[in-house]
């Protein structure tokens, strides 16, 4: 076989085994649900295809979430279940692949068949809500991903010692995202709860001081988080608040909660695919808790998650994605760094290297919260508790959790996955200052003298925003003579860009300038009421005076600040005459001429006619204009020239302004 129809052969082979790697790559992946009866338990396992490890990432490992149907659940591997009542229950899995570069697997629900009663409770079900966490909480299975499904579950107790009715509200999709961000696709409710239609809200004005007494300071300072404990009166007010954040929202009515009993409620969000474009961002979903529906006392909870690419649990993320940046002089730039122990061991010292953007100040550092909750280790001294301690760098923040105790995931004894993660968040003012140009950061988390893991980058970027501009100047047209031009308008353009940047302008001018046209004639043998002249020199003279309004328009012109003194723009106009008056002189001029020499003139023979033409939104110019700015050239005053050339005539126009930009 010839060696060309080897090599084609071999290429063929190569694109058919792609082929079929690409094929197989698209199709989901699958777990299946196992399980073993013991007496009256089900031992549950999910048999779940490899992990595909991302190069480079700590080691992939699956998180598990199960619902068993019956109203509890379990974030463990193979949970020990025992099913109280003896019916049939529907058993879900949800897996979640950590540092894998592929889909979650999918997961058929198990219908798992109970023969008898008991009324003990597996271990798999004590979750503590009522005595760590105050009786109402909110779980998700994962981080949202666009595009994919997201377990949330609501938990709610009983905390008193008499029988309760209360009801719960869930606001989802914040207003301040241009797309929705959640498409709830199923609710699960095993306690009877019913869903009522939110009646609309009615605002009631309370002054500073009602509001401090009977709902506390958080209303006064709304940046402060609302995950906590604490029980809030002046329901309509923690009410109308949600709706003003968030575009959606269910409400449920729960009866009869015995005394100590914990519930839950289980949802299933699909994320939408637009999420993508607010990727590192942090979201959230509320749910307001009314243990006693005939009081005001209620809890709030926000859940706040991060919108990823994949799922890893070390990652960064930032508050504002979009910023105004007229606003920003008072305003803090929010971030939330995550972390988790997947070692083998407790963590004694773990740093979290965190870029700086150079627009950010970072003598300004605010620490919000943390976890493990510790104080900041004293300046310059050396201690043996428990502390965190700030280290600045020239463009870096290293945060250092020192002398503390985070299990690992791998370490034998550690069920509670949560005991292993830990977080910072953090805020930082702007500078005096700072471009408008987007921010970027990531951090390098290091576990004692492990190698670093480089999280996520996480992006703010400035919104657009409107920069109205009065515009006023002198046009001077070449090629006519008299000319005399003058122009009044306005500009748009995006506030205070940085380098590139689009601008419209809208004008109204008032223009006029003449153009003559002239000729000689030698004349042989012209008569004339006088006599006879035997040779005449004839002058004929044509002037054409134009006077116009017109409307100017710049649809689209990009402009380009080379720094803040100098910009430069290029762009196409057109121009649409409001009134044109065309005033047109005919003159001929008649002169003796003899022997190449003008002579007097003969009066007799001149003649003069004037005529005037008007129309109006007759005439149509386009053109095309390059230009600069000397100045302020993103805010405020400056002075610019530009040359236009028109594809009617009169071609040329030099442009001469001034601007002021707000």
């Amino acid at each position: 076989m010839k060696k060309s129809n080897i090599l084609l052969l071999l290429l063929i082979v190569s694109i058919s085994v792609i082929s079929q790697e690409i094929e197989q790559d698209s199709i989901p992946r699958k777990a299946i649900i196992e399980y073993e009866q013991v007496q009256d338990h089900f031992v549950l396992r999910a048999v779940a295809p490899p992990l595909r490890q991302i190069a480079g990432a700590p080691k992939a490992f699956y998180t598990y979430f199960w619902e068993f149907g019956d109203g509890n659940y379990s974030f463990k591997k193979s949970p020990k279940h025992q099913f109280k009542q003896a019916k049939k229950h529907t058993v879900r899995l949800s897996l979640t692949n950590n540092y894998d570069d592929g889909l979650p697997p999918t997961t058929r629900p198990k219908l798992l068949e109970n023969t008898r009663d008991v009324s003990s409770i597996s271990d798999s079900d004590v979750h503590h809500l009522n005595t760590l966490h105050d009786g109402f909480r909110l779980i998700t299975n994962r981080d949202p991903i666009p595009n994919q499904a997201l377990e949330f579950v609501i938990s709610y107790g009983n905390t008193s010692n008499i029988p309760s009715r209360g009801k719960i509200y869930l606001f989802y999709n914040e207003l301040k995202y241009k797309n929705k961000n959640f498409e709830l696709l199923e609710v699960r409710t095993y306690h009877n709860e019913q869903e009522e239609e939110l009646q609309p809200l009615a605002y009631t004005y309370l002054s500073k001081e009602t509001i401090i007494r009977s709902s506390g300071i958080k209303y006064i300072f709304p940046e402060l988080d609302l995950e906590n404990d604490t029980l809030y009166q002046n329901l309509p007010a923690t009410l109308s608040d949600a709706k003003k954040t968030y575009s959606d929202v269910r409400v449920w009515n729960v009866n009869d909660v015995s005394p100590l009993e914990e519930r839950n409620i289980f949802l299933t969000f699909k994320t939408t695919p637009e999420m993508l474009k607010d990727t590192s961002a942090i979201i959230s979903i509320r749910s307001v808790y009314v243990p006693d529906r005939g009081s005001d006392a209620h809890q709030i909870k926000t859940k706040e998650m991060e919108i990823v690419t994949s799922h890893d649990p070390n990652k960064m993320a930032v508050y504002n994605t979009f910023l105004n940046y007229r606003l920003l002089r008072f305003k803090r730039l929010k971030y939330k760094v995550r972390f988790q122990n997947n070692g083998e061991g407790p963590a004694r010292l773990i740093k979290l290297n965190v870029d700086i953007p150079p627009m950010l100040d970072k003598t300004t550092l605010k620490i919000i919260d943390m976890y493990p909750k510790v104080p900041i280790c004293p300046k310059g001294k050396k201690v043996r508790y428990s502390c965190m301690d700030t280290v600045f760098y020239a463009d870096k923040i290293s945060f250092q959790f020192k002398n503390i105790y985070l299990p690992g995931t791998e370490q034998k004894g550690v069920k509670d996955k949560d005991s292993t993660k830990g977080f910072v968040k953090y805020s930082l003012k702007f500078g005096k200052k700072f471009h408008k140009i987007k921010s970027r950061s990531k951090t390098a988390i290091i576990f004692d003298k492990n190698e670093p893991i480089i999280t996520n980058s996480t992006t703010s970027r400035f919104l657009p925003g409107i920069s109205i501009g009065a515009k006023a100047g002198y046009n001077y047209i070449l090629d006519v003579d008299d000319s005399k031009s003058y122009f009044i308008g306005a500009t748009i353009a995006t506030y205070k860009a940085y380098k590139w940047y689009p601008q419209a302008e809208l004008m109204l001018s008032s223009s006029s300038y003449s153009k003559t046209n002239s000729q000689q004639q030698i004349i042989e043998n012209i008569d004339s009421p006088d006599g006879l002249y035997n040779s005449v020199l004839k002058e004929s003279m044509q002037k054409q005076v134009t006077e116009q309004m017109e409307i100017v328009i710049v649809p689209a012109s990009i402009r380009y600040n080379v720094n803040g003194i100098l910009g430069l723009g290029i762009g196409g106009q057109l121009s649409l005459d409001y009134t044109t008056k065309v005033t047109t002189t005919n003159s001929e001029s008649f002169y003796q001429y003899q022997k190449g020499i003008k002579g007097a003139p003969i009066q007799e023979l001149n003649n003069r006619k004037t005529s005037n033409t008007e129309h109006s939104f007759k005439n149509i110019n386009y053109g095309v204009f390059g230009d600069f700015t000397i100045g302020a050239s993103r805010i405020g005053p400056s002075l610019g020239a530009r040359y236009i050339y028109l594809f009617n005539r009169p071609h040329g126009q030099l442009h001469f302004y001034a601007i002021w930009k707000f």
